[in-house]
């Protein structure tokens, strides 16, 4: 494996970089689109059973045939990396609405109408409130998003969208596990760097649960 990744390298390396942003830019743009969309399921009882099911639904959508309709939709090339970016992007909104929903929801009350006699008003309370004491909950459901991110991206191989799941294609094509084998090695690896990443943001925006913790 060491000597087929020295032989290969360069192409190696530049999949994994593909991947890495065909991963991170969906999550970006997923979790921007779905706080606004959270918000308003948490916000208003009726528009929680709509918005939670269509998220679900559109989560249901094979990623292969996504992939395959975007380019006509986006008016893009087939290889184009945009139509990943979009795809996932759409899948990650419907893994976060509810989450970002709940997030919101579970912040005590207790807690808002002190933020409300203090002066905060609507948009205030929920940025500088709401939101800090939601993220724990977010941040638990960006990092299934990130893994499931990862994951999918290797589906866009087959349509020759360059990233780590070339490997898996040029595995299955020579019947060689190596470059298989490899390609899992380096998708679990990127995964676990975006969980460590996701986690340490989490902590970095949640200073005072380390002060309580350590109390």
């Amino acid at each position: 494996m060491i000597q087929y990744f020295r032989d290969n390298q360069g192409e190696i390396v530049s999949w994994l970089g593909w991947h890495a942003r065909l991963s991170a830019l969906p999550l970006v743009f997923g979790l921007i689109i779905a706080l606004p969309l959270g918000w308003l399921a948490r916000r208003y009882r009726w528009a929680y059973p709509p918005l939670v099911t269509v998220a679900g639904l559109l989560y249901t959508i094979p990623s292969l045939a996504l992939f395959i309709l975007l380019p006509g939709l986006l008016k893009t090339k087939i290889l184009d990396p945009s139509n990943v970016v979009v795809a996932l992007t759409i899948y990650t909104v419907a893994l976060m609405v509810r989450v970002v929903a709940d997030g919101l929801a579970a912040v005590p009350g207790e807690v808002l109408q002190a933020a409300t006699a203090m002066g905060y008003r609507r948009v205030g309370r929920l940025m500088r409130v709401e939101l800090p004491i939601a993220v724990p909950v977010i941040a638990a459901g960006l990092r299934v998003a990130a893994v499931s991110n990862v994951s999918l991206v290797s589906v866009s191989a087959l349509i020759g969208v360059p990233e780590l799941g070339q490997l898996f294609t040029n595995g299955f094509q020579l019947s060689y596990q190596t470059p298989i084998v490899l390609g899992i090695i380096l998708s679990v690896a990127l995964a676990l760097i975006f969980d460590t990443v996701i986690q340490l943001l989490a902590r970095l925006l949640t200073p005072w649960r380390r002060a309580v913790g350590a109390s």
